[in-house]
């Protein structure tokens, strides 16, 4: 057992770098200010809270990008509520012309400021909520700075890496105090 939490722990570097990244990730434990630059998006949605039927929304957007001869790339952006998952969509593919269907929405989002804190761990609604409390009492500190929406996650690993060793970011979108 040991030797495998050893190679996976040697192999997942490599597969996480395997795909082009929308942004540079913020650090597990790290909370910092970046910017997330503007984005191309491919967005499926559903009316429960996100964590209610997740791989659903991945399926679709699975589906979308295979057909549109798109490649994956990290991280996956999941809002809350309603549930909302997002693929950023890589430079090379940002001039193809994307069409919407039923269940993917394409969409190009601003660039924009978050407060971000890096968290190793599963992706879960428990994880989600504690990471956001600790983001909201960090904020609550800063003040040239104030909510500019609601709280979302960014997860960069799939279903391949241990749980425990899955690497997600919380992000509250921020604007300066007036």
């Amino acid at each position: 057992m040991k030797k495998q939490i050893i190679l996976i722990t040697l192999i997942m570097p490599m597969l996480s770098n395997a795909a082009e990244k929308a942004f540079p990730p913020t650090p597990p434990g790290k909370i910092e200010i970046k910017i997330i630059p503007k984005q191309h998006l491919l967005i499926a949605q559903q009316p429960e809270n996100y964590f209610t039927a997740n791989n659903a929304l991945f399926g679709k957007l699975f589906r979308y990008i295979r057909t549109h001869n798109i490649p994956m790339t990290t991280p996956v952006k999941a809002e809350m509520n309603p549930g909302k998952m997002g693929f950023y969509v890589n430079k090379a593919n940002h001039q193809k012309q994307l069409p919407s269907t039923a269940t993917i929405q394409p969409i190009i989002e601003p660039a924009y400021t978050v407060l971000s804190m890096g968290k190793r761990g599963s992706y879960t609604q428990k994880n989600f909520q504690e990471i956001h409390h600790k983001l909201a009492q960090h904020l609550a500190t800063l003040p040239e700075w104030q909510p500019a929406g609601e709280a979302y996650a960014v997860y960069w690993d799939g279903p391949y890496i241990p749980n425990f060793a899955k690497h997600a970011e919380i992000h509250i979108p921020i604007q300066p105090t007036p």
